[in-house]
């Protein structure tokens, strides 16, 4: 198992944004201070999410039109992203978003809900723009049919997430080794979106599993519209594990076995072979305790 120089966090927004450009805002400046290399948003209207007739029986379902990103909050998001140097993705959950998308994001995230409507993963592999896709409950059958309707229509080899929908997940229904089954099997980079919300789950995907990109729910302050649902984490929690993360990845060094700087002034101070006595006599004759 080869396990990533770097890894590429995203946090997710979700409907945390609370329908506020200036708390949308916020989470940009948020996602880059706690080490992000980008930040996700998700452009649907209920009425092209749910059928008719869900909608005319469901209060739930009708109630999340509260959770709706603006449209006219996108160019702002962009502008901003484009400031703080942290890429912007953004989920389209009906065509005409692609094309609303276009102009402003960096790539499209396909969510594991609408992983097999071939026609949204035709329009958004059509940009030419990188794209994310998202396994949630899926079987292997279904995803590389996703990565070959993407692949035929010109589309780039996508990055895949392993996921398991659901919020939160169980860290037992993680299945974390399925991030290697997916990377044998379809050679596309693979990473986790993660609703398990546990530091030890994001690190077993990366130092074990390899995970490349890490996808995780983020709130502001525990008052967004999904907080309540238990598969966000706050940023004084994802910013520690982002920072233990990176301390492991850069402790790898180059695998040659050698004295490194820190340790060389110690090299004379070992036990000499002759005597057994600390410092070598080279040392001996020479040291000054001013020294």
């Amino acid at each position: 198992m080869v396990i990533p120089d770097s890894v590429y966090f995203i946090a997710e927004v979700s409907s945390n944004h609370n329908q506020s450009l200036a708390r949308c805002l916020a989470f940009v400046d948020l996602a880059k201070s706690i080490g992000c290399s980008a930040i996700k948003f998700q452009l649907f209207r209920i009425e092209q999410l749910f059928s008719p007739e869900i909608l005319a029986v469901s209060e739930q379902h009708k109630r999340r039109k509260a959770w709706e990103l603006p449209l006219a909050f996108i160019p702002d998001i962009a502008t901003k992203c484009r400031e703080k140097n942290i890429d912007f993705i953004c989920s389209p959950f009906d065509i005409n978003a692609v094309s609303a998308l276009q102009p402003y994001v960096t790539s499209y995230k396909i969510s594991s809900y609408e992983l097999m409507w071939d026609d949204l993963l035709i329009e958004c592999a059509k940009t030419a723009k990188p794209i994310i896709l998202s396994t949630g409950m899926s079987t292997m059958d279904e995803m590389q049919h996703a990565i070959e309707v993407l692949k035929t229509n010109k589309g780039l080899n996508p990055i895949l997430l392993h996921c398991t929908s659901s919020y939160p997940a169980p860290n037992v229904d993680a299945n974390l080794a399925a991030i290697n089954t997916m990377r044998l099997e379809t050679g596309c980079k693979v990473g986790l979106s993660d609703h398990t919300v546990q530091p030890g789950v994001l690190h077993r995907a990366i130092h074990r599993w390899g995970a490349e990109v890490i996808e995780f729910h983020l709130d502001i302050d525990g008052e967004g519209a999904e907080y309540a649902h238990g598969h966000c984490w706050l940023p004084d929690q994802i910013e520690a594990v982002i920072k233990q993360i990176n301390i492991g990845l850069a402790a790898d060094g180059d695998g040659i076995k050698k004295p490194m700087p820190s340790e060389l002034a110690d090299r004379d101070w070992r036990a000499d072979p002759v005597d057994g006595l600390r410092p070598l006599q080279s040392v001996r004759s020479t040291f000054s305790q001013n020294r």
